[in-house]
């Protein structure tokens, strides 16, 4: 175990000094190779890398493209903020309902609903986060926690909205570049999310880099010194919740238009510990750290599916050795790491 962490340490240290020292060409060329080998993922198909009861093409998209959306938008408020969201669901049921209500009952088609979906969804966090963000630790994961239940008791309680058989027949996307998007085939509504989740990465390594990322490492390191020095905590606290929402929301929207219908009881406390997992298990904090959690987390429980209930053994057995062993997560953010080599 002990060599299998160095091998790893090296093997990173090794890519970090010939990514440092490469130039401008290197970096860009490694980039689009990379990209590519994900965009040619769902050609893979075979035996080895399939799934018990799913093709490897459909695990790509759900769980671990879609697992890796969300978790991207949730570590902008819990990785970057330090901000403990338990209720994360709500903002993806939120996208799903909206875009299938909308898609039912109105002439707009799925590409003029996303931004709807989404706006809908960083709405729900400005109403969460106003008198949620004004408390601290337990009281605020509660909060998160209880809205979260309210969302999917309220979709269960609705009948305007489906109630608890929730809605059926939901349009999927129109065709795009000669592209059909299809129940059968999930390789376009992956490459879809894939394109989205890359858009969504420069988005927030972008706003890590400026003002708003510089507040949200201030107020995860010590809120109390942040706003002593001026930060506006509340302010950047809740673009966070924000961003993540509309992130939350984007994700739901793409989920329900692929599997064409909705209940609330897809939308329970269970997935929002699962992609809280993802974010502890890969590295909070860590936009790449997160996205490496949400693929391990999402792949493995689908592989042991032969197991039945049993795997679900084998999944909590693999989140306590690797907290054992890397308790920041696979891959924690330098600073932190850094900090810890050095006070040792």
């Amino acid at each position: 175990m002990a060599l299998m962490k160095a091998s790893a340490f090296n093997l990173r240290d090794k890519f970090g000094d010939w990514w440092d020292g490469a130039n401008s060409a290197q970096r860009t060329v490694f980039r689009i190779v990379l990209i590519g080998i994900f965009y040619a993922l769902p050609m893979l198909n075979n035996p080895i890398i399939d799934t018990p009861e799913t093709s490897f093409s459909s695990v790509l998209f759900y769980p671990l493209i879609m697992f890796s959306l969300m978790a991207v938008g949730l570590n902008v408020v819990v990785g970057k903020s330090g901000i403990l969201d338990l209720g994360y669901v709500a903002f993806f049921a939120i996208g799903a309902y909206t875009h299938a209500v909308l898609s039912i009952h109105t002439p707009l088609n799925f590409w003029e609903i996303l931004p709807f979906a989404m706006a809908f969804a960083m709405l729900a966090g400005v109403i969460l986060g106003l008198p949620a963000l004004r408390l601290r630790g337990d009281y605020l994961a509660i909060i998160t926690l209880g809205f979260g239940e309210i969302v999917r008791i309220v979709a269960v309680n609705t009948e305007a909205i489906g109630g608890a058989a929730g809605l059926t027949d939901i349009p999927g996307p129109t065709s795009i570049l000669g592209i059909e998007f299809t129940v059968m085939d999930p390789r376009p509504y992956y490459w879809l999310t894939l394109t989205l989740l890359l858009l969504v990465i420069w988005g927030v390594i972008r706003l890590s880099h400026r003002k708003p990322g510089r507040a949200w490492e201030a107020i995860r390191e010590d809120e109390d010194v942040a706003e002593f020095m001026g930060v506006a905590t509340l302010k950047y606290k809740l673009w966070a919740f924000i961003i993540g929402g509309a992130v939350g929301g984007l994700a739901g929207a793409i989920y329900a238009s692929q599997i064409r219908s909705i209940q609330p009881e897809l939308f329970t406390l269970n997935l929002s510990i699962m992609i809280l997992a993802c974010v502890v298990f890969g590295g909070m904090g860590n936009i790449w750290g997160v996205i490496l959690g949400a693929v391990i987390l999402g792949y493995a429980p689908e592989k042991l599916r032969f197991l039945s209930d049993y795997r679900i053994i084998f999944f909590g057995l693999l989140m306590v050795v690797m907290m054992n062993i890397r308790p920041n997560g696979l891959m924690p953010r330098k600073k932190r790491e850094h900090f810890q080599e050095k006070s040792k």
